[in-house]
């Protein structure tokens, strides 16, 4: 079967690469190698040209045409001016591995028409671009690899927007080694470095808007990976792209390919740190020295632990929005953490493989699937740290909350929240109540609220807050609520609720 699929850069081309071994460096071994990067394609894109390969030294030197795949294109349509032909350098090595090395610069320019018949002109260039790195045929990626990108401007102009964005350089690395636990899996550490990053945007229906950073760093890592079994699920999904339905062959097929790679890894983590952004239009300026993201997953399959996080150092903002008297009540810094732990993703994959792909109505419900993941449909999410700062305040929370996943009142939450200097934010309301009396009731407010406080050693307040699955509520050991009423409908069966329902109707009244 043909697949309607276009290879449009040298690292997919490389994914159906055999072993080094079985290449020698001669025109026979140059067109065995663009027989495999081309074998995925329908013949008349094989059959185009778009693709050379010659023996240079001891070396392959494969040189991609992309100009060649938008011959039949209508240029009234989509037109591109500069798309000149690039090489990577495939070098095979004793151990079977691919040595893969290129150095180019890029730089088009043109338009296209969208569905509306609307014109956009754009132009892309980057000045330089240099790669190395150790390709596997066996998993189909790179088990090593340097990335570097200079000067990349990119600008598109339409009848209603207009955007340019530059990035002044780029870095990556990439790195790899087999993983512990051995069954063919591998651990790959990645990370990544921008810098001069700006992207200017204005439209008719929108003021111009500049987003700058001066520097953004990635760093990422997977570990217990199982390459080959994805690089089999990614050819199967591709070789049945034109199906509608699985024949029950193919399903078993694919499903035992998709057992043999769960779990899908043991541990995955990125984060992402800009430092000096700013946004800027017509209103104002704002941004922070430095912003961070994060991302984990990580533990036993039967017991993973969620996590994702962001915060903020010395945030400003500088428009005439906001009132002079309010900008201390602006936080400076902030910390938001959060985790959803004892994740069960291997029972929700047993379950996941047994379901039939074909059946239109599954017996599986959506809940039914959630009380695999959530073990037993007990939901836990925590808090590990919640915080702002700013010149009147200076608060931190943390806790968690237990549910279930099949109901919203059977809940349960413990917070911990500290607030150093709370006479200072008290202080700052009422002044601020001089000019918004409505103002005074949140004074009086966290006036209450500081009553129920304990001091730490450290003179910070601190509140220990517990609410019960009952409802009851309890600060610092004192209960502020007791438990709620019980629902009187609360275990009656239908025909019960229906009866007593019925009972609470006035009889109608007798005749004399």
């Amino acid at each position: 079967m043909r697949l309607k699929l276009v290879t449009a850069t040298s690292l997919l081309a490389l994914c159906v690469f055999t072993t080094a071994e079985a290449v020698e460096i001669n025109q026979d071994g140059a067109n065995t190698v663009r027989d495999t990067l081309t074998k995925l394609l329908p013949d008349d894109l094989a059959k185009s040209g778009f693709i050379t390969v010659n023996p240079a030294g001891t070396r392959y030197e494969i040189i991609y045409d992309l100009a060649k795949l938008l011959a039949k294109v209508d240029p009234a349509t989509f037109t591109i001016n500069g798309l000149t032909p690039f090489s990577t350098f495939a070098t095979p090595l004793d151990n079977g591995l691919w040595n893969i090395e290129g150095d180019d610069s890029f730089n088009v320019s043109g338009h296209f028409k969208d569905p509306d018949q609307k014109t956009t002109n754009f132009t892309y260039s980057i000045a330089s671009i240099v790669y190395s790195g150790v390709f596997d045929p066996t998993i189909s990626y790179l088990r090593s690899g340097t990335f570097a990108v200079k000067d990349v401007k990119v600008a598109s102009k339409s009848e209603t927007e207009e955007v340019h964005a530059a990035i002044a350089s780029m870095d990556q690395k990439l790195s790899s080694t087999d993983s512990a636990g051995g069954n063919g899996r591998i651990d790959f550490v990645g990370s990544a470095s921008m810098s001069g990053f700006v992207e200017q945007v204005s439209g008719l229906q929108m003021p111009p808007i500049e987003i700058r950073a001066g520097s953004i760093n990635v760093d990422a890592k997977v570990n217990g990976l199982p390459a080959k079994q994805i690089r089999e699920m990614v050819f199967f999904m591709l070789d049945h792209l034109d199906e509608k339905e699985l024949s029950s062959e193919d399903t078993d097929k694919i499903k035992t390919i998709a057992k043999e790679a769960f779990p899908l890894l043991t541990l995955f983590s990125e984060t992402i740190g800009v430092n000096d952004l700013s946004v800027t239009n017509e209103m104002g300026k704002g941004g922070a020295k430095a912003f961070n993201y994060n991302l984990a997953i990580e533990g036993p399959s039967d017991a993973m632990r969620f996590g994702f996080g962001m915060n903020a150092q010395e945030i400003s903002l500088d428009t005439p929005l906001m009132p002079a008297n309010y900008a201390t009540f602006m936080p400076t810094n902030f910390d938001f953490q959060v985790a959803v732990p004892n994740l069960d993703f291997a029972s929700f994959g047993n379950d996941l493989m047994a379901v039939d792909f074909n059946d239109k109505a599954p017996e599986k419900t959506g809940e039914e699937m959630a009380k695999k993941l959530f073990r037993d449909g007990l939901l836990k999410v925590e808090f590990p740290k919640i915080s702002a700062k700013s010149d009147v305040y200076d608060v931190d929370m943390t806790g968690k909350i237990e549910g279930r996943v099949d109901t919203e009142k059977d809940y349960s939450m413990e917070a911990t929240i500290l607030a150093r200097d709370l006479d200072k934010t008290i202080a700052a309301v009422q002044e601020l109540a001089k000019t918004d009396p409505d103002l005074n009731q949140v004074s009086f407010g966290i006036m209450m609220v500081k009553g129920f406080a304990k001091t730490d050693p450290d003179g910070r307040s601190r509140w220990d807050i517990s609410v019960s699955r009952d409802g009851a509520v309890t600060v610092n050991g004192q209960m502020v609520k007791g438990p709620d009423a019980p629902d009187q409908d609360q275990g009656l069966e239908p025909d019960q609720e229906q009866e007593q329902g019925q009972d609470a109707v006035p009889a109608p009244p007798q005749q004399p």
